[in-house]
């Protein structure tokens, strides 16, 4: 196996940096001209190495730079700009090696600047003869602090000893980086390495039985470099690998085990195209994830349209499902999430807000299938380029518009007074402790619990409500916290992807009515406001409690008063739900019942409403005149004539 790929790079632009005096103008100089200056100026203007000067044949401009304080400014915006930077030292001045960990590698994580540093020692010539220098002994320290260094190479330009060498493995790491493969620690492929290695076996293993056989690993040969092996190589590079890892050849073909082993063993010996290679054909960037061009970055839709998975991709999951499910439990374990089933992902998309602990588990922490469609319907929601994302990872076939579907605008089906859509999600306020995360626990199985844990970030929950006999619907539940309502409103469209808004009180406590009431009067103003107005429904929570006095007049006027249903008592601690989640689905179901209005909601309609009316009767008074001349000109034609 062997090939080149530049990972799309249609240029390397490296920046040399370092003390004043360390040689850098006359390595430039010397490897643009294979011949060393007798004069060179402070700084060089820019300059580019032949074309075809290295095997990947990508143009190479090298940037000089001055280290003098009045162009610190000059220095820090060509930083920014490079691809890599070759850090100079001169190595008959150990002082400027000091200056590398003490100052410009420091430097460089201080301007954010994240690119492969190649550490260059110039003036080799120039070093003490009777200096015995170990080049790795001196670097080994500076290494372990700074993972940003890619190689270290020492030179002379006035000998010209190792000059090409030092921007061949600056444009290297910039075209074949180490760092997202390969641990250098350790001396082990790096997991997301090992897992998109992972994802190409198993796409080359057509016949899926855990081995590339010798016309499998013909085929990738040809896919990946263009030529076919011989018998004679493949048996070869079998044997290698049998030799150091006898679990990695079996009677099929080549395994998994020795697959990676390869793949490590080219990586050691610096043959890094070879990886980047495999990696590039299969469509992987240099962060070792699917490149844009075999992704959706957005999704045309406006604020009011929701994304939902499509029938196909649920049928895809399903099948998935199937095959990573326990026999005994009929659960995907939590190990086996991480472990097995996003094990050619980069990684699991669910150990992180806000998909972690979102969907409901069995009492062994496993997902159902109810749960893990209601996991995928959640980030095809939140972030439907993830969603696609990590189907293709788990092998899905299709493209992206095989795997979504884009919804209605909701003022469309507020026309239409009903919705298409199979997911809902209900934005669910209230004040503090009353009741809001017990309730999200509640939708997602989990156990009552008394103590309270305030919630500061918004938080998800997601699952399944059955309706009629075969019919499901996924309900998404975002807990907005009550010190977050003010930013979320200072979005204009931020209830565009609202489909019903949950107002939660604790029943018990009038100072929680009130905050509740305020709530409502806000998110109400804000859709009438911005013409996005969602059902609501009140939640009375806490019901096991007594009700503070005046609780019935309260409710029942603001409902009245806003045009909306009385609040639903509920009780999670006594499990006495009052079927809010089916109301819930309801309520969006309908989008143009359940709105509330305010005072200067219904002002402002009466007002239009009197402005209609008037230009209707100018229009019908119009109307009218112009049908009374006409008339009028019939009458007097009529009298002329028999006149």
């Amino acid at each position: 196996m062997a090939g080149r790929s530049d990972g799309g790079k249609s240029g390397v632009r490296i920046v040399v940096a370092g003390d004043r005096g360390t040689g850098k103008s006359s390595l430039i100089v010397t490897a643009v001209s294979e011949a060393f200056p007798t004069n060179v100026p402070p700084v060089l203007p820019p300059s580019r190495l032949p074309d075809d000067i290295y095997p990947d044949r990508v143009p190479i401009t090298i940037i000089d730079t001055s280290s003098s304080i009045e162009n610190r400014n000059k220095l820090a915006e060509e930083l920014r700009r490079a691809d890599a930077v070759v850090l100079t030292y001169a190595c008959n001045q150990p002082e400027t090696l000091d200056r590398l960990s003490t100052f410009w590698l420091p430097e460089l994580r201080r301007l954010e600047v994240r690119v492969p540093v190649i550490v260059v020692g110039c003036k080799l010539d120039l070093r003490d003869e009777y200096q015995h220098v170990s080049l790795e002994n001196v670097m080994s320290p500076i290494m372990q602090q700074f993972r940003e260094i890619e190689t270290c190479i020492e030179c002379s330009a006035h000998n010209h000893i190792q000059i090409p060498e030092v921007f061949y493995y600056a444009q290297k790491a910039v075209l074949h980086p180490t760092a997202p493969l390969f641990d250098q620690e350790t001396q082990t492929l790096k997991p997301r390495c090992i897992r998109a290695l992972k994802r190409i076996f198993i796409i080359c293993d057509h016949d899926r039985d855990g081995a590339l056989s010798d016309a499998e690993l013909n085929d990738f040969q040809v896919k990946c470099f263009s030529a076919p092996l011989q018998s004679s190589e493949i048996d070869g590079v079998k044997r290698v690998v049998q030799d150091k890892v006898p679990e990695g050849v079996d009677g099929r073909g080549l395994t998994l085990a020795g697959f990676l082993y390869l793949h490590a063993l080219f990586i050691e010996k610096g043959r890094l195209e070879t990886t980047w290679t495999v990696l590039r054909k299969f469509g992987y960037n240099n962060d070792i994830r699917l490149t844009d061009d075999l992704l959706p970055s957005t999704f045309k839709r406006t604020a009011d349209q929701s994304v939902e998975l499509s029938n196909d991709a649920i049928g895809f999951l399903r099948e998935t499902f199937t095959s990573y499910a326990s026999d005994t439990e009929g659960a995907i374990r939590p190990a086996a999430v991480d472990i097995d089933l996003f094990s050619t992902a980069p990684e699991s998309p669910w150990t992180e807000p806000p998909y972690k602990d979102a969907v409901p588990t069995s009492a062994l922490g496993g997902i159902h299938l109810d749960g893990f469609l209601s996991g995928w319907s959640l980030m095809t929601l939140l972030d439907p380029a993830k969603s696609v994302e990590y189907l293709k990872y788990l092998m899905y076939d299709g493209d992206a518009a095989s795997a979504i579907r884009v919804t209605r605008k909701r003022r469309i089906d507020r026309k239409k007074q009903q919705s298409d859509r199979n997911v809902f999600q209900c934005y669910v306020f209230g004040p503090q402790k009353a009741g809001k995360s017990a309730l999200l626990n509640a939708f997602l199985g989990r156990p009552f619990i008394e103590s309270h844990t305030p919630t500061n970030e918004d938080r998800y929950g997601v699952n399944v409500v059955d309706e009629q006999p075969g019919t499901k619907k996924t309900l998404v539940l975002r807990e907005i916290p009550e010190a977050g309502v003010k930013k979320l409103l200072s979005d204009k469209a931020s209830l565009a992807a609202c489909d019903v808004a949950l107002f939660v009180y604790d029943s018990s406590d009038e100072s929680s009515w009130k905050k509740m009431a305020e709530l409502l009067l806000d998110v109400a103003s804000h859709g009438e406001d911005t013409g996005y107005e969602v059902p609501s429904l009140i939640v009375a929570a806490k019901d096991d409690l007594d009700p503070y006095p005046m609780a019935f007049y309260d409710s029942t006027r603001v409902s009245q008063d806003m045009g909306i249903l009385s609040p639903i008592p509920i009780s999670v601690k006594l499990g006495d739900f009052n079927n809010i989640f089916q109301r819930i689905v309801d309520a969006a179901k309908c989008p143009h019942l359940s709105i509330p209005e305010t005072e200067a909601g219904r002002s402002r309609k009466q007002y239009h409403r009197l402005v209609n009316r008037s230009l209707m009767f100018v229009s019908v008074g119009a109307a009218v005149a112009i049908v009374g001349l006409a008339a009028y000109r019939v009458y007097a034609a009529r009298r002329s004539s028999s006149g």
